[in-house]
């Protein structure tokens, strides 16, 4: 497998902040989470560059977070993921400070994280970020409608305003017909669904989730991601999602960061980590993901020859599978077109190495 990104990487094109997406609504700077005694005097020390193992049996610490940086832009579903004990769990409860960062800068919708005051963490908790957990944490002895208004009860919202916004939610999930149900007569999909309302209906401008579906079964779990995809589209909300998941994880995120030993290995739209791999890690977390099902056409065009006919096209986004059939088709390479211009051309031999895993 080649692990060279290609003359044309799609980096350029799908980053954020090149489309005009304005300031980062979260902007993590150097975050690190150390546990254990005096876990603040090993950074900036070159106990800090240990390796897990090496630093928890000379300093009794365990580096959870390794200086972490990272910027999630307005309505981008930003995923994290690794395997149990990566760290991806500990950064995104430090971005909100549930759980203590030891250093670091933290901003979340302009607001500097790292020095709010408590009283001023409490308003950011309820007013601008939501979180979702992998348990519901639902409350047994409340109907479905007070589990959702709960929140809003907490700022001191009036029942009446209360209720008619979790009714209003509660339709945008698809349970409008349950709200006086109580949570054990739920299904696990449906309890989880009474969940993200919950988050919803303070209107935050951030949505953290923690691996929420990890404990439901294969199908629900699909449901209810198509669910986070659907209210991402309608709502705009900035999304932030913990998985260990990568079919998950490629299926939801715009961008994805992929974490070993608490630190960020590799950061990029999926196209990028499937068709690029910084390191054998990533490759193999994705080595079992068909490529022609994540590469588009960006990846594997090239430069239309002088003189070269053009022949019928598609957008540059367009799958490389979902491209074969008009690719094998044609007696002319395609056209890749993006904003109306064509910007390469994809022709047989290029479709059948990407297919073949030969990108470059």
């Amino acid at each position: 497998m080649s692990t060279q990104p290609q003359p044309d990487t799609p980096s350029a094109a799908t980053s954020p902040a090149a489309n005009g997406a304005g300031e980062p609504v979260i902007r993590a700077q150097g975050v690190w989470k150390i546990f254990g005694p005096k876990a603040d005097q090993v950074i900036g020390t070159p106990d800090a560059e240990l390796p897990r193992s090496e630093l928890r049996a000379k300093t009794g610490c365990v580096a959870a977070v390794r200086d972490v940086s990272l910027e999630v832009w307005p309505g981008e579903v930003f995923v994290v993921m690794g395997l149990s004990g990566s760290g991806k769990s500990t950064l995104v409860r430090t971005l909100i400070r549930l759980i203590e960062p030891t250093a670091g800068a933290i901003e979340i919708a302009g607001q500097d994280v790292m020095g709010a005051s408590g009283q001023e963490l409490r308003q950011l908790r309820r007013h601008s970020v939501s979180m979702v957990f992998q348990h519901f944490g639902l409350l047994a002895h409340r109907r479905v409608i007070d589990n959702v208004a709960f929140g809003l009860e907490i700022q001191g919202v009036p029942k009446a305003e209360r209720l008619a916004r979790s009714r209003e939610i509660l339709g945008v999930v698809g349970l409008e017909d349950v709200e006086n149900a109580f949570p054990d007569q739920l299904s696990g999909g449906m309890q989880q669904r009474v969940g993200v309302a919950r988050a919803f209906v303070g209107n935050p401008a951030v949505m953290l989730y923690d691996e929420p579906f990890s404990a439901l079964d294969p199908l629900i779990r699909r449901d209810m991601q198509d669910e986070v995809m659907r209210l991402q589209a309608e709502t705009g909300k900035t999304m932030v999602f913990i998985t260990h998941d990568l079919p998950e994880a490629l299926r939801l995120g715009d961008r994805i960061a992929i974490m070993r030993d608490g630190e960020i290995v590799q950061l990029g739209t999926g196209e990028e980590l499937v068709g690029s791999p910084a390191d054998a890690y990533v490759e193999n977390f994705v080595r079992d993901i068909p490529r022609s099902h994540v590469l588009t056409l960006r990846w594997i065009m090239r430069a239309a020859a002088p003189g070269e006919e053009g022949g019928p096209t598609l957008d540059v986004t367009t799958t490389i599978k979902d491209a074969v059939p008009l690719i094998a088709s044609s007696d002319l390479p395609v056209a890749a077109v993006e904003n109306g211009a064509v910007v390469g051309v994809v022709d047989r031999v290029a479709a059948l190495k990407a297919i073949a895993g030969e990108t470059g």
